[in-house]
């Protein structure tokens, strides 16, 4: 397989190109100006030892070393030896919760953050697994298909917010039912669907959701973020929080959100998966982790070229072949071929 590494330096040609476009237009400059001086016969008395033919292939051969030099730079590879690559994972949907009420600050700083933070630290634990990140409120939205690129995954959960979701409310059925649409049941994978919420669902049956899931072989476990005594939901202007001011009822009430332990158990049991509450000083996801660590890894393989050859060093050294030449080849033409005729002939 052949490939440039840096294909990017191709656009170094643009300035060749435009070295090439100076020289033919001195060229024709300075005959034009040479030419309106005198004619040929007295320019070559008084010229008499300059060679137009030498001048043009010092040139050429700049260009030429200018242009495998550019080569050289692309560093173009063959790939030597073609090997597959065994990989062993499990397919992992990660549904979290955005609502506003995930904003309550009885996690340090709040429950997204946390939840944020705690997902970044099992992603980078991850090997190999293909991980698929679903966020949901009121509706569920795929905000990453499922992938093995754990840097796109974490690019991904650091711009989570809960703007990113026009419906309020806690759809967590609807999340499991849109994290088995993003399942490859293809790939005879372990899969598992993790939920982070405070549970507060009130648009959906969750917990037939899961019967579902495990019915088709999906492990769901539930993480529930917040405290059964709850806190206030704070109001943000813009991504700025305003101090001293929570979400209220129609009545002017301050709402109060709390876990709904009961109901993310229940979503567990039926998903046959394991409940985890989160505190400030364990988020529960390392006991989830430990659980997926269970179970049986699926081994698939893909072909893949490896231990590609340089060859970078063979065009740079015909382009230095050419700058040596150039460096070297004099304007002065030769006596002897001008002697015999010949090289008055060339420039003809």
């Amino acid at each position: 397989m052949f490939r440039y590494q840096h294909p990017y330096l191709f656009f170094a040609f643009a300035f060749v190109l435009l070295i090439a476009l100076i020289f033919i237009g001195h060229y024709y400059w300075r005959n034009k100006k040479i030419n309106s001086l005198a004619n040929a016969d007295i320019i070559q008395k008084i010229l008499p030892d300059f060679s137009v033919t030498k001048a043009f292939f010092k040139k050429l051969f700049a260009l030429f070393g200018l242009s495998f030099f550019v080569l050289g730079l692309t560093n173009p590879q063959m790939g030597s030896k073609e090997m597959e690559v065994k990989k062993e994972g499990i397919d992992i949907v990660i549904a979290l919760d955005v609502s506003n009420s995930m904003l309550a600050e009885d996690l340090t700083p709040n429950r997204l953050e946390r939840a944020k933070r705690a997902l970044l630290q099992m992603v980078n634990k991850l090997e190999n697994d293909r991980v698929c990140i679903i966020v949901f409120g009121g509706q569920a939205y795929v905000q990453l298909p499922l992938t093995t690129d754990y840097s796109a995954a974490k690019l991904f959960i650091n711009t989570i917010n809960p703007g990113m979701i026009p419906t309020q409310g806690t759809a967590i059925g609807s999340a499991i039912y849109l994290g088995l649409k993003s399942l490859d049941f293809s790939y005879p994978t372990q899969k598992s669907i993790v939920v982070i919420t405070d549970g507060e669902n009130h648009e959906d049956d969750a917990i037939q959701a899961a019967k579902e899931a495990y019915q088709k072989g999906v492990i769901v476990h539930t993480i529930g973020m917040g405290s059964e005594t709850g806190a206030p939901i704070p109001l943000y202007k813009g991504s700025r929080r305003i101090p001293n001011q929570y979400k209220k009822d129609n009545n002017g009430q301050t709402i109060t959100t709390r876990l709904n332990e009961k109901m993310l158990r229940e979503i567990a049991q039926n998903g046959q998966g394991d409940f985890v509450r989160a505190t400030n000083s364990n988020s529960g996801l390392n006991k989830i982790l430990k659980e997926l660590s269970q179970l049986e890894k699926t081994t698939f393989g893909s072909k893949v070229f490896v231990d590609y050859e340089d060859y970078f060093q063979y065009f740079l050294a015909v382009a230095l072949f050419f700058m040596l030449i150039e460096f070297l080849m004099s304007k002065r033409a030769n006596l002897w071929l001008k002697k015999k005729n010949i090289f008055n002939d060339l420039q003809d």
